[in-house]
C-alpha cells in the first residue's frame, strides 16, 4: 500500500476539470486507488464518486493505492494534482 496527502490548490476545489484529469490517471493503473477527504472516501476511477467528495480548495486529499504498482500510481496522481494548481 502507498499513500500521499495533498492539499488541493486548484483555485476552485476538485471540480470537473481536475477530477477528470485525476480519474483518467487513476484508470491507467491496475491497482485499486481511493481518494479520501475527512470521513468521505471514493473510488478514484469513478468520476461521479470523486465529484461527490466535494473537495474544496485548501482541503487535504488522501491518495491511497493498493496492489501492484501502488507507489507509481500515488506518485503519478500527486504529479497530476500539482499540475492542476491554480487552474479554474
Amino acid at each position: 500500500m502507498a499513500e500521499a496527502r495533498v492539499v488541493i490548490r486548484t483555485g476552485g476545489g476538485l471540480h470537473a476539470g481536475p477530477a477528470a484529469a485525476l480519474v483518467a490517471e487513476a484508470r491507467r493503473h491496475g491497482c485499486a486507488v481511493t481518494f479520501a477527504c475527512g470521513a468521505r472516501a471514493a473510488n478514484a476511477k469513478s468520476i461521479l464518486e470523486v465529484l461527490a467528495l466535494g473537495v474544496k480548495d485548501g482541503e487535504e486529499l488522501l491518495v491511497r493505492a493498493e496492489g501492484e504498482g501502488a507507489e507509481d500510481a500515488v506518485g503519478a496522481l500527486a504529479r497530476v494534482l500539482g499540475e492542476q494548481r491554480g487552474r479554474l
